[in-house]
């Protein structure tokens, strides 16, 4: 038995463990908010600042001269304009605003592509990656374990016991639907080119090469972040949920993972919201259940796209001869609405002190 199929059989009793309902669990992935401040430009512009440079950036700004000030930004607008004509247009800024926004997911990703890049050659192999995750010597250990008869390989038999033994016994009951999936060639084995397909997929590596550029890490990390990873999103996420393993998620389900009962017969009154939701909402072709689409919608809902809607805004408010783009001496001529400065951040404390 090697590390492979240990990978297998640790993954399928993880993901079996993770399917119990919990309390008021969101599933909805938002947009999340530029800034926390508000956004009002005739009290200060620390909104601005936020969604321009990303929360933490905007705080360094604030303790440079303006001069300082003025030279990063211009810095910054040289990034910004992508194809080098001279001007900043709004789709610029709008892609400007949503790196700034995800510079943690960046600053994450390269942290653990470090660990991962073993050989350090820019790219992280499937060995790479399963190394690093999983290591070897945990992974004998449970092999010896689950492969009860020594011959190399773990049955199904071998895998129920392991999950009867290993986790609560209502994961067992999950075993039998989930093995014919795995088991593609219905050999009665899950082989781990089986069970990379099936559980992976294009997971980690677009392209299918089984080695990772740092794109396809980072959306391997970040599927939300990525359109072509969303049906990954999508269908994890009913798998999750559809326990009675049709393709769909019923009503009962919808609740099931949101809130558990616990033998309390009067539900609380979101729980009848949410049902009410679900009828109304959620099941768009009212036939009492969500398929793939339904499901997409209702995880990964179209919201207001709040960076284009500052990016026009902070055009609107710099450009000098209204052409619809911005020049650099532009941005830098209005860059207390971009960034900060101590100038700002000193003028702003005494309206603070006045108000008071």
């Amino acid at each position: 038995m090697d590390l492979r199929q240990f990978l297998m059989c640790l993954s399928l009793c993880t993901a079996f463990a993770l399917s119990k309902p919990t309390e008021k669990k969101d599933r909805v992935h938002h947009e999340p908010q530029l800034s926390d401040k508000v956004h009002d430009d005739a009290q200060n512009f620390d909104y601005d600042h936020d969604a321009f440079l990303g929360a933490e950036e905007a705080k360094t700004f604030d303790q440079l001269t303006p001069e300082e000030s003025k030279e990063r930004l211009g810095k910054i607008v040289s990034k910004i304009d992508g194809d080098k004509d001279g001007f900043v247009t709004v789709d610029e800024l709008k892609d400007w605003i949503k790196f700034a926004q995800k510079r943690w997911i960046y600053e994450d990703v390269e942290r653990q592509w470090k660990g991962h890049d073993l050989n350090e050659d820019g790219l992280v192999s499937w060995e790479e990656y399963k190394n690093a995750t999983y290591g070897y010597v945990l992974g004998r250990m449970i092999v010896d374990k689950i492969d009860a008869d020594k011959d190399g390989f773990v049955t199904e038999g071998e895998l129920k016991s392991w999950i009867k033994h290993a986790q609560k016994k209502y994961i067992y009951d999950n075993v039998e639907n989930q093995w014919h999936e795995f088991d593609m060639n219905q050999d009665g084995l899950i082989s781990w080119d089986e069970y990379r397909n099936v559980t992976y997929g294009t997971y980690l590596d677009k392209d299918g090469d089984l080695i990772a550029t740092k794109e396809e890490f980072t959306a391997f990390l970040h599927p939300e972040e990525y359109d072509y990873m969303k049906d990954i999103v999508v269908q994890e996420t009913m798998e999750d949920i559809d326990k009675n393993a049709d393709g769909f998620i019923d009503l009962e389900e919808y609740i099931g993972d949101m809130y558990s009962h616990d033998g309390n017969a009067d539900e609380p009154e979101w729980v009848k919201t949410e049902r009410e939701q679900f009828v109304e909402f959620r099941d768009k072709n009212r036939d009492g259940k969500m398929d793939k689409e339904e499901t997409k919608d209702w995880i990964l809902p179209s919201d207001y796209d709040h960076a284009e809607a500052e990016a026009r805004h902070l055009v609107y408010e710099s450009d000098q001869n209204k052409d619809g783009k911005l020049t650099k001496e532009e941005i830098v001529d209005k860059y207390d609405l971009f960034v900060g400065s101590q100038a700002t951040d000193f003028g702003e404390a005494l309206v603070r002190h006045d108000e008071f």
